[in-house]
């Protein structure tokens, strides 16, 4: 089972692929096969392999499908062995056709692998399998012994639910050579006989007469079937009933209730007394009928005692007989037809169903196949199919109710991806029933949409000396599509930088889109990058996309200023500018031109005057850098001034550059060396305060190597104490011994001060000055000395030129004083 399970799944799945792209073939052409009834299970049919065209010895691969109508019995098989269509049921023509002229089976055959669909008819011929049959095993008649010669009276109708010569041909009575047999023929064929009086009555001589009625039909074999008569003779009665009509017709609706009077016959008889009462009974009609239809015998009132059905019969036919008490009768036909009424809703079966399609399949493919069938009749029975609106699918109708199911529309999955489509059958009765069916259908995806960036044009902004490897900025793209379609991967188009590949700068996680820095930038090489990102998707064949991107280079302060004048010679000195002494304020001595390789605020400069020999003899301008000359040169002013000129940038953090000019005061070239030779026996006077430097560090390098000394006698000392105590009960075990000093076991921690020497020259004097400031203390407040007196050294010098150069110098010393 669970192989043909999987088999089945396979051919479907084949079926599925086949569809998209190709129309359902709806052959108007039937085949039709003749069969007798009763046949056994497995009979023979035709050969319908053979009639379709196919090859017999591959059956089982064209998927070949029986198919009929919901709720009825599957009377049919196929053979896959043989390719012969077999009975699978006993087919009883009576149960299915009933009176029927012709019983005919259809269904529909469905040949997968072709895609076409035939119509089969299996006409089911009569046997003569029913004998006749009388509804009472004994009738009894009454006549008048003054009844003429040619009186009549009805016999009783024999059923054979069989048709044609199988059903009742003759009717042979034996019994009495008084009465003879007339058989009438109705015209829809059927006979029924009455019984004539040939010879006059004598009631006094004989009273009752027994007969047998004997039916026979037309079969081979024949069958028959028989019953009693038995006439009764009696007194004479002037007058028989008579009905007031001949034949009594009415309609009554299928769903009149039980109960409901459907008609009342109405019969008449001049008599009195006795030979006037009439009693109404049923003639002719069949047994089912009288399960479904009660007659009053006395009042002729005829009432349903049934459910009527339209579907099961349209009209009922029967006779009624009004007899008076003296035995006299008159019959008469009640038709009752049924009128039909819209109570069967459409019945819809969905033959063939394909629940997935790709979305770029052609129009008017086939989704699915739809059979329609509504059991009224007329126009209760007329159905039409509808989907909603506003979908692109369109219902086609075929031969014999057969609707298709096709695509009107381009379908796209990224809009919808999938569908539910109620299929709704209405008939046209009032009120109009209907029937709908769900079917749900999912659009697969096919790789037609291309990744869409955001944009169409990216631009970014990096810091130059970024760090390298750090990621800089990131790409997305989308794709509607599904699954592999809508994975995308990315890549950089290669291009150039300069003269380098851009692979060397840049790269791009093909599955994030993130681009990382392979190597820091610069901005003074190169302030943008231009480059393009493709993205493409996982189909087959792949979608691809580009968009450009422009990466730019922030300039970050990085470079400081570079002085291009006056530029420093190569010996080492500076140039000369010359001022002359008569020039006037804002005279313009020289100008400072300094560059800077970075760009924007970076790049702009500022100029200051930093150190000057003549503070406030001139100026620079803050953004020219031109020096000029503040006042009047005075005859005391120095002929040589140095200027310290500084440049700066204005980034966020400053860089800066600075050069020294030097300006000689002379009003001429020869001036300028008879001034330059005087003030090279000038003394510096700044040479003074060098020397008392040197003898204050000589003095503090001697006092420190008095320590060295002292300590190391000190630690002598203390070796020596530990060595004659080694015998003590004392025990310093794990305590290093450079961390006590002591007698008798009394030792104290060490104090250790960090010293700062200052040196400071003034106008008039110079002093150095040791702040007593701590960087360590291993005592208590109550192990500390009781007078730390800090070391307080001060020296005075007298200067020789009150106008010195003011210059402070600062010197770190660490001493390390030890107190016990």
């Amino acid at each position: 089972m669970e192989k043909a399970q999987k088999l089945w799944s396979c051919r479907e799945g084949i079926l599925q692929c086949l569809i998209v792209g190709v129309l359902w073939n709806v052959v108007s052409g039937q085949i039709h096969y003749s069969i007798p009834e009763e046949m056994q299970k497995g009979s023979f049919v035709g050969n319908i392999a053979k009639d379709l065209g196919m090859d017999g010895k591959h059956i089982s691969e064209h998927g070949l499908r029986l198919t009929t109508r919901a709720g009825t019995i599957q009377y049919f098989a196929f053979n896959f062995n043989s390719g012969h269509l077999q009975t699978s049921e006993r087919i009883d023509r009576e149960e299915i056709c009933a009176r029927a002229e012709r019983c005919i089976i259809s269904l529909q055959v469905i040949i997968e692998s072709k895609l076409e669909m035939y119509r089969v008819e299996v006409e089911i011929t009569d046997i003569n399998d029913n004998a006749p049959r009388f509804t009472s095993g004994k009738k009894k008649l009454k006549i008048s012994e003054a009844s003429t010669p040619g009186s009549r009276l009805p016999l009783p109708k024999a059923q054979d639910p069989d048709l044609g010569m199988n059903s009742i041909q003759s009717y042979q009575l034996r019994g009495s050579n008084h009465f003879s047999l007339d058989v009438q023929t109705g015209e829809n064929g059927a006979r029924h006989a009455e019984l004539v009086l040939e010879k006059s009555l004598d009631r006094e001589e004989q009273s009752v007469y027994d007969l047998i009625l004997t039916a026979t039909d037309g079969g081979d074999p024949v069958r028959s079937g028989t019953t009693e008569i038995q006439v009764v003779v009696l007194d004479a009665n002037d007058n028989a009933p008579v009905f007031t009509q001949p034949v009594y017709k009415v309609s009554v609706k299928e769903d009149t209730p039980e109960g409901s009077t459907v008609t009342t016959v109405k019969a008449t008889d001049l008599d009195e007394g006795l030979n006037g009462e009439i009693k109404y009974s049923f003639e002719k009609i069949t047994e089912k009928d009288t399960k479904l239809f009660l007659l009053n015998s006395t009042t002729g009132t005829i009432t349903l005692m049934g459910k009527l059905d339209y579907e099961e019969s349209s009209s009922y036919e029967f006779e009624v007989k009004a007899e008076d008490g003296g035995g006299l009768s008159d019959l008469t036909k009640v038709i009752v037809s049924i009128i039909d009424l819209n109570d069967n809703a459409p019945e819809l079966t969905v033959t063939l169903f394909i629940n997935t399609i790709l979305e770029n399949s052609p129009t008017r493919t086939v989704i699915a196949l739809l059979n329609v069938l509504d059991q009224d009749s007329g126009i209760n029975g007329e159905v039409t199919c509808s989907i909603p609106d506003k979908l692109p699918f369109q219902l086609k109708k075929s031969t014999d109710n057969f609707y298709s199911l096709v695509t009107l529309n381009d379908l796209d999955r990224e809009q919808v991806a999938a569908y539910n489509i109620t299929i709704t059958a209405t008939d046209h009765g009032t009120p109009p029933l209907s029937a709908s069916t769900l079917l749900s259908l999912h659009i697969l995806d096919t790789n037609d949409n291309p990744p869409v960036f955001a944009e169409s044009v990216y631009s970014f902004y990096v810091p130059e000396n970024n760090p390298r490897g750090t990621s800089i900025f990131s790409l997305e793209a989308t794709d509607p599509d599904w699954a592999e379609n809508s994975r995308l991967s990315y890549s950089i188009i290669e291009g150039q930088v300069r003269n380098s590949l851009l692979s060397s700068y840049v790269s791009i996680n093909s599955e994030t889109g993130v681009v990382y820095a392979l190597s820091p930038f610069d901005y003074e090489d190169f302030q943008e990058i231009r480059f393009q990102v493709k993205a493409q998707d996982g189909g087959s064949p792949p979608l691809s996309s580009n968009v450009s991107v422009t990466l730019f280079i922030l300039d970050q302060n990085d470079n400081a200023p570079v002085v291009l004048y006056p530029s420093p010679p190569n010996d080492g000195s500076t140039g000369v500018e010359l001022a002359p002494r008569s020039s006037e304020p804002g005279y313009l001595v020289t100008k400072v031109v300094a560059v800077d390789a970075d760009s924007g605020q970076n790049g702009w400069l500022s100029y200051q005057l930093i150190k000057a020999t003549e503070p406030g003899l001139f100026t620079v301008g803050l953004h020219t850098g031109e020096i000029r000359t503040t006042r009047f040169f005075l005859e005391k002013d120095a002929l040589k001034q140095s200027l310290v000129i500084l440049v700066k940038d204005n980034g966020k953090t400053p860089l800066s550059a600075s050069v020294t000019v030097t300006v000689v005061l002379a009003d001429s070239i020869p001036d300028i060396l008879t001034d330059l030779s005087n003030i090279a026996v000038s003394v510096d006077p700044q040479s003074d305060l060098t020397f008392y430097l040197v003898i204050a560090v000589a003095f503090v390098s001697c006092l420190f190597f008095a320590f060295l000394l002292v300590l190391l006698a000190l630690r002598l000392r203390k070796w020596r104490n530990s060595q004659l105590c080694d015998s003590g009960s004392v025990n310093f075990h794990g305590v290093p011994a450079s961390q006590f000093v002591g007698i008798d076991g009394v030792r104290a921690f060490l104090r250790s001060y960090c010293q700062e020497v200052s040196l400071t020259s003034g106008s008039r004097k110079s002093q150095i000055f040791f702040p007593v400031g701590s960087c360590t203390n291993t005592l208590t407040p109550q192990q500390a000395p009781d007078n730390p007196n800090p070391l307080l050294i001060l020296g005075e010098s007298n200067t020789n030129k009150e106008d010195a150069v003011s210059n402070q110098v600062s010197l770190q010393i660490s001493i390390f004083l030890f107190y016990f």
